[in-house]
């Protein structure tokens, strides 16, 4: 490769790593290494960490996980680290008091699940996965000291949470502030190039650059995306919000939570987790943007994307179809899953039990399912239900969760 051609190559893989982000920080650090990269040395190690703090990924998480598996199609060396340390601190991060951590068990149950669902949006076999309790669980209370002097509270205070909270004379643990110090050894114990994350984390990933510098290591580059905005249209995706579409849903249940969002949440979702893909569209795109296209048309589109992305473009049809059929032309799906109960077994079963993982799997847990009933999304026999502790007795029922969601329980 010549000089001139080398230098195009650098700056069009610094277009595709600024695609998208709302920061890219220490490029000047980072252009000698991409271009040794690109003359056939070692590649960039390309760093993104996630904490098992819930046992599913969602969309909102794949707008850094899709920059990851495009640093992996440049040639470099993605790294998925799952923060099974960190999450036994709990992540600070635009919280307004502590944040629980989870036990070492709780953990483990998460952690387990999130290499299969990485392995939707990145081929784990050609990336490195990694666990911080590898390093930290190790690190012994010395180092955990000098890795501590590397940062004054002075600075940690410069936090938004943490300034919010301190003027607001709300409690700070001593823990969260080891938080952004083990998020940023993390870079070092990794000797992380760039690393991925949200605006949120901003602060913790500034940071890996301070430590990485005290440890005598070549500061990282850290490139930050926009929160995706959940589909109330208000605060970002979250399952405590239950905002969220979860990319191992099913194919019916993403595609019409896409079809829920807001005409001008499409367009922001559409930019948001398009990475270049998806060229197809853009015509339509700027049409709506314009006031001039069909949005439920884009919307359409968008959401046979999202589905054909972690489920393939057969489940995606389905869910086209099932959509249309269920939803638009109020008609029950072709096929409703039936459940026959022995109330003589499970006496005490109410509406709550009926939703719940053991039986229909319409809701997570009691706490989901009351939520759901709140919000007017749980019909028996077509019947909105407003009491979350409904008890039917014997008969068949056919119970109603959302637009998408039914099942036919036999109780005797």
């Amino acid at each position: 490769m010549t000089g001139r051609d080398a230098e195009r190559e650098i700056e069009r893989q610094l277009e595709v790593l600024a695609e998208g982000a709302e920061a890219f920080h220490g490029v000047d650090d980072l252009r000698p290494r991409l271009a040794q990269a690109v003359a056939g040395g070692p590649p960039l190690r390309v760093k993104l960490g996630m904490d098992p703090s819930a046992p599913d990924l969602h969309l909102g998480h794949t707008v850094v996980l899709r920059k990851l598996r495009l640093c992996q199609e440049l040639g470099h060396m993605p790294i998925f680290l799952v923060g099974d340390f960190t999450a036994r601190i709990g992540d600070p991060s635009g919280r307004k008091k502590t944040r629980p951590a989870l036990d070492r068990d709780e953990v483990k149950r998460n952690a387990e699940t999130y290499v299969e669902q990485v392995g939707r949006v990145l081929d784990v076999e050609r990336a490195e996965v990694r666990f911080n309790g590898e390093w930290m669980d190790a690190l012994g209370a010395a180092e955990m000291v000098r890795l501590c002097s590397s940062a004054t509270v002075a600075r940690l205070l410069e936090r938004d949470d943490f300034a919010r909270r301190y003027a607001e004379e709300a409690p700070i643990s001593l823990h969260e502030f080891l938080y952004p110090m083990v998020q940023a050894y993390d870079s070092v114990a990794l000797e992380a190039d760039v690393e991925l994350g949200g605006t949120d984390q901003t602060f913790n990933l500034l940071m890996g650059r301070e430590v990485q510098r005290h440890y005598g290591a070549r500061p990282q580059a850290v490139i930050t995306h926009p929160l995706l905005v959940g589909t109330d249209g208000k605060e970002k995706m979250s399952k405590s919000l239950g905002n969220l579409i979860g990319i191992t849903e099913a194919p019916e249940e993403i595609y019409g939570k896409a079809m829920s969002i807001s005409d001008v949440l499409l367009l922001e979702w559409f930019d948001r987790l398009r990475f270049g893909e998806w060229s197809d569209l853009e015509a339509a795109r700027r049409a709506v943007g314009d006031g001039a296209g069909d949005p439920l048309t884009l919307k359409h589109d968008t959401a046979w994307r999202i589905v054909c992305r972690f489920h393939g473009a057969p489940a995606a049809d389905a869910a086209r179809e099932h959509f249309r059929s269920v939803v638009q032309r109020k008609q029950l799906p072709d096929e409703i899953p039936e459940l026959a109960v022995d109330l003589a077994g499970e006496p005490d079963l109410g509406l709550l039990d009926l939703m719940g993982a053991r039986h229909l799997g319409f809701a997570k847990s009691n706490s989901e399912g009351r939520r759901l009933v709140a919000q007017g999304g749980v019909r028996v026999e077509g019947e909105p239900v407003a009491d979350p502790n409904l008890r039917l007795g014997p008969g068949s029922y056919l119970v109603q969760v959302g637009k998408r969601r039914f099942g036919r329980v036999t109780l005797a």
